[in-house]
């Protein structure tokens, strides 16, 4: 598909909105206080407000039996923190490399700065976006230094195969975190630790928040420790360390979201069915595979015709409807970050210039899509060849 000339869309009608209030590109689906009361009524009754207390350990207890027997769960007070401890807990040479993709949120490349690493930008796959096993062990030769660790990172939550991240950990030494961030839905197996995010924005949030999950029991009880200044069932602080607990509250809303859970699956499932449906005689627009079908996360990341992602946007923006480049051109083009080695990104690239988030949300309505579906084909429409 050939790329959008720089005039494109230029003189293309906006068609008349339906409503002249502009949509959000993302709503969060957090519980209502009345959820939170009896959560909230316990910590008044116990007294007990962080520090591993009660209503966290119910809350890991639960993510844990989201995934395979002998999974442990570890919260954090957020995903950064986690990816960050989760490195430290490794014990990895400081100063020595973590690959990573470029295509990535830039909280990715800051916890892996944060560990004492040097982050080192590869290349991701054409047909999904993500840094693989096989596409990782081709580009080692080409490593800027020794590799201790990788990050490969679950693209919007879509699932990824922890089991052959673990084999790739076991053949080439290569310790491995997943950054699962957006996964909630989609994470079920933890052969090499996965972060998951609790923030605001995900499809299960708390606020502030992220936990680890690790079939790795040793693993774990040192990530744990190092949440809480490394103490481990005593006030002996045995290294540096910090504070990244998880606090009572924050896991009563926890408790809270995941009671509804399956109602709140449900409506991400039906918008996002129906938005599919809207879109679905424009075969320039790309989901993501299983989106809304086999998995689901917040946003909704689609592609379209290469090169098209800013001028579409700008379209849309125009038209009232709100858009985000989720990582805009790449970790490697921010300006904290250009300083780091990195493979050639081509692949990157391509994707900051053809994918963009549309509007998502649980409660995303009917007009809502409607207006999203017609303005983004009117859009489309007016790109010249």
């Amino acid at each position: 598909m050939s790329a959008v000339k720089p005039d494109a869309l230029d003189h293309t009608p906006l068609p008349a909105a339906a409503s002249g209030i502009r949509i959000p590109v993302a709503s969060p689906a957090m519980p209502r206080a009345s959820d939170l009361a009896p959560y909230l009524e316990r910590i008044d009754t116990t007294g007990w407000y962080s520090n591993f207390g009660p209503l966290v350990l119910e809350f890991e207890a639960r993510l844990a039996a989201r995934f395979a027997p002998g999974t442990e769960i570890v919260t954090l007070a957020n995903g950064t923190l986690a990816l960050t401890l989760a490195l430290e807990a490794l014990s990895l040479p400081k100063g020595s490399v973590c690959a990573l993709p470029s295509w990535t949120f830039v909280a990715t490349a800051h916890a892996v700065r944060m560990a004492g690493l040097v982050p080192w930008f590869v290349d991701v796959q054409p047909d999904t976006g993500e840094l693989t096993p096989e596409g990782l062990l081709a580009v080692l030769p080409e490593a800027p230094g020794p590799v201790a660790a990788a990050i490969p990172v679950a693209v919007m939550g879509r699932p990824m195969d922890s089991a052959a991240w673990r084999a790739f950990q076991d053949a080439t030494g290569v310790k491995v975190v997943i950054d699962a961030a957006a996964g909630f839905d989609s994470a079920a197996a933890a052969r090499v630790p996965v972060m998951v995010s609790l923030h605001a924005t995900k499809t299960l949030g708390v606020g502030e928040g992220g936990y680890i999950a690790s079939e790795d029991l040793e693993f774990s009880t040192r990530l744990r420790a190092m949440t809480n200044f490394a103490f481990m069932g005593d006030r002996i602080s045995r290294h540096v360390a910090t504070n990244a607990k998880l606090s009572e509250y924050a896991a009563a809303v926890g408790l809270a979201a995941l009671d509804r859970w399956a109602s709140t699956r449900r409506r991400y499932v039906t918008s996002a069915r129906r938005l599919a449906i809207a879109l679905s005689d424009t075969p320039e627009v790309t989901f993501q595979e299983g989106w809304g079908s086999d998995w689901i996360s917040s946003t909704c990341l689609v592609r379209l015709p290469a090169g098209s992602a800013c001028r579409i946007e700008a379209f849309l923006e125009a038209g009232g409807i709100s858009t985000r480049r989720w990582w805009e051109s790449g970790c490697h083009m921010a300006p904290a970050f250009r300083d780091c080695p990195s493979c050639a990104l081509p692949v990157t690239e391509q994707l900051a210039a053809s994918t963009l988030g549309l509007p998502f949300f649980a409660d995303l309505g009917a007009e809502q899509i409607q207006r999203t579906a017609s303005t983004l084909k009117v859009a489309l429409a007016g790109l010249q060849p």
